[in-house]
């Protein structure tokens, strides 16, 4: 005799339990994340700005723009923590 009340999966096996939703970041930790983010949104900013100076002027200083990228990296990695702050787990 089979119980019926019980569902089986086609191979016979039992049926397995649904994943575990991940736990919910708090709104505390969404609010730092994207504030820390905008704060590094500002040296890239800076760099935008003097990365346009570097590149305009006749001879562009290295130094300048090994730090105008080092700007824009920092601008992209607030960029995303905006993203991922917005975007939840």
């Amino acid at each position: 005799m089979s119980d019926e009340s019980r569902p089986i999966n086609p191979d016979g096996s039992p049926p397995s339990l649904p994943p575990r939703l991940p736990p919910q970041r708090g709104g505390c930790a969404t609010a730092f994340m994207a504030l820390f983010g905008v704060a590094l949104l500002l040296p890239g900013l800076c760099a935008v700005l003097f990365g346009v100076g570097a590149f305009t002027s006749a001879s562009p200083d290295p130094g300048l723009l090994f730090l105008a990228l080092l700007g824009l990296a920092v601008g992209f990695a607030g960029v995303m923590l905006i993203r991922a702050a917005i975007k939840g787990s």
